[in-house]
């Protein structure tokens, strides 16, 4: 992985409540490496938390890095109980890969109880 990579977290999710997420790869071109990230906020469409995210990391990180949405769905957040649901699909991005995404919140969130995957 690049140092660059490296300074992104894997996983950036609203603390509580029900939201949209997305699954993107994050490209580094110089060192021709792409790591996977978890990115969910409570916005209107999936699309608005694509747009803030590669937004930042093209204006914090470097104009070397390309991003690409993968996916999407829902994430059912439950921090008083320990518990994170993923399910859905993104309308505009289409279903995320969600056992990528349970293994990238299980790293981020050691201490839970019970992380699933719902394909309702």
């Amino acid at each position: 992985m690049s140092e660059l990579l490296d300074t992104i977290p894997d996983v950036d999710i609203d603390d509580n409540g029900k939201f949209k997420y997305i699954l993107i790869h994050v490209f580094d071109a110089e060192n021709d490496t792409v790591k996977t990230i978890v990115r969910g906020y409570l916005r209107e469409f999936h699309a608005h938390i694509y747009e803030e995210v590669e937004e930042k990391i093209l204006k914090d990180m470097a104009p070397r890095l390309e991003t690409e949405c993968i996916g999407g769905g829902f994430i059912e957040h439950k921090a008083a109980d320990k518990k994170i649901k993923v399910y859905g699909r993104s309308m505009g991005f289409g279903k995320a890969d969600h056992n990528v995404t349970v293994e990238l919140l299980k790293k981020a969130y050691p201490d839970y109880e019970v992380i699933t995957t719902n394909e309702e």
